[in-house]
C-alpha cells in the first residue's frame, strides 16, 4: 500500500477574537504547508464559539489560498443538511478558481442539533434532507439542470472528483463508496453505550470495509482518518495542556449524551483517542491504531488538547520532522526547512 499522506486539521478554537482566530489558523496552515503537509481541513460550526469559530469555511479557504501556494484546502465538513446545496456548489466553484484548483469538499449530515432551527430544518429529518441535498449538489457540480434550465456558473465539474463524505456508520461508508467519493473518519467516533471502551479501530474498520466494497470498479479509495495528535519536546508539557483541554472536551461530550468512562487523565487520553507526548511517544501510539493502516491520509489536529498557537506550530514541526519519517508517512519534499526548493 502507498504511504499515507498528511493533512492538518483545525476547528479554529484558539483562545482569541474571531479575527485573530482566523489569522492564527491561516498562520498554522502556512506553517503546515512549509513543513510538507499536503492538505488542510477546516471544520464548519455555526453560532457557538466554544464549538468552533467558522460558519463559512469556503470564504475562509479562499483567503487562505491567497496566502499559500501548494497545500490543498478542504472543508471538514460542511453540514449539508442545513445549507443551500446550490450556494455550496457556487461558493466552492469560485473558491476553487481563486485557489488554482486546490479545493476539496467534505460533507456531513450532522452537527449541533440546535443549529438546524435557524436554517428552517428539522434535525430529526437530517438523513433524508442530506440525501436530497447531496443529489442537488452533485447535479450542480456536474453541469446538469438544477431548475428552470439553469446550470452552474462558473463550471464546477472539476470538484466532482474531490468530494468527501464524513460518517459514523457502515451505511454512510457504503453511500460514500457508491458515489466514488472520499471517506472521512472522525477522531470523535461515539462509542456504543453498551461498550464505551470499544477500540476506535473496532468501530471504524467496518465503515472502511463497507466503503471499499461499494466503490465502483477502478475507483481509487480515498480514506482520511482524523486523529488528535499533540507532539511536544517534553511529555510533561503535553500532559499539562491535556489536563485542561481533555477534561473540558469530556464534559462537552457527556452533556451531549456520550459515555466517556473514567476520570483520570490517562482514562481521558484513552477514551478520547489522544496521541500525545514526545515524538517517540506519539509514533508508538499511532503505530498501535489499526485503522490508520488502511487510511490513505492521516489528518492531525491539536483538538481537544487545545494548546496555544506557538505550541501548535512546534507540534507541526516535531510531527513532520520526527514522527512522520518514523512511520513512513509521505510529505511534500518541495519544501526544505520552510523554503521552496529550486526545481532542477
Amino acid at each position: 500500500m502507498t504511504a499515507p499522506t498528511l493533512a492538518f486539521f483545525t476547528r479554529l478554537l484558539d483562545d482569541a477574537s474571531p479575527a485573530d482566530r482566523y489569522a492564527l489558523a491561516t498562520a498554522q496552515i502556512q506553517h503546515a504547508e512549509q513543513h510538507g503537509i499536503q492538505r488542510a481541513w477546516v471544520a464548519q460550526h455555526h453560532f457557538r464559539a466554544a464549538e468552533g469559530g467558522l460558519p463559512s469555511p469556503l470564504v475562509f479557504l479562499a483567503n487562505v489560498a491567497a496566502h499559500t501556494s501548494r497545500i490543498r484546502l478542504g472543508t471538514g465538513v460542511i453540514t449539508l443538511s442545513i445549507e443551500d446545496p446550490v450556494r455550496v456548489a457556487e461558493d466552492a466553484a469560485v473558491a476553487d478558481l481563486l485557489s488554482g484548483g486546490r479545493i476539496d469538499i467534505g460533507l456531513g449530515s450532522g452537527g449541533t442539533p440546535s443549529s438546524f432551527a435557524p436554517f428552517g430544518e428539522d434535525v430529526r429529518e437530517k438523513a433524508a434532507t442530506y440525501d436530497r441535498k447531496l443529489g442537488v449538489l452533485l447535479d450542480a457540480l456536474s453541469g446538469r439542470d438544477i431548475g428552470a434550465a439553469n446550470t452552474l456558473y462558473p463550471d464546477g465539474s472539476a470538484l466532482s472528483s474531490r468530494i468527501w463524505q464524513a460518517t459514523f456508520s457502515a451505511h454512510g461508508g457504503t453511500r460514500a463508496g457508491a458515489h466514488g467519493h472520499g471517506l472521512l473518519l472522525s477522531r470523535t467516533q461515539p462509542r456504543p453505550k453498551d461498550d464505551p471502551q470499544a477500540p476506535l479501530a473496532a468501530l471504524q474498520e467496518p465503515i472502511i470495509d463497507a466503503y471499499l466494497e461499494a466503490l465502483p470498479p477502478g475507483a481509487e479509495p480515498r480514506i482520511t482518518a482524523s486523529r488528535t495528535i499533540f507532539v511536544a519536546d517534553d511529555r510533561a508539557e503535553a500532559l499539562r495542556f491535556a489536563e485542561v483541554g481533555l477534561r473540558r472536551a469530556a464534559e462537552g461530550f457527556r452533556r451531549q449524551g456520550q459515555v466517556i468512562p473514567g476520570d483520570t487523565l490517562d482514562d481521558l487520553i484513552a477514551a478520547l483517542d489522544t496521541h500525545l507526548g514526545t515524538p517517540e511517544d506519539v509514533a508508538a501510539s499511532l503505530a498501535a491504531d489499526a485503522s490508520l493502516r488502511r487510511a490513505t491520509e492521516i489528518a492531525f489536529q491539536v483538538h481537544s488538547v487545545d494548546a496555544p498557537h506557538d505550541h501548535v506550530l512546534r507540534s507541526i514541526e516535531l510531527f513532520t520532522a520526527e514522527v512522520a519519517p518514523a512511520l513512513g508517512y509521505a510529505l511534500d519534499t518541495s519544501f526544505d526547512n520552510g523554503t521552496v526548493k529550486e526545481k532542477a
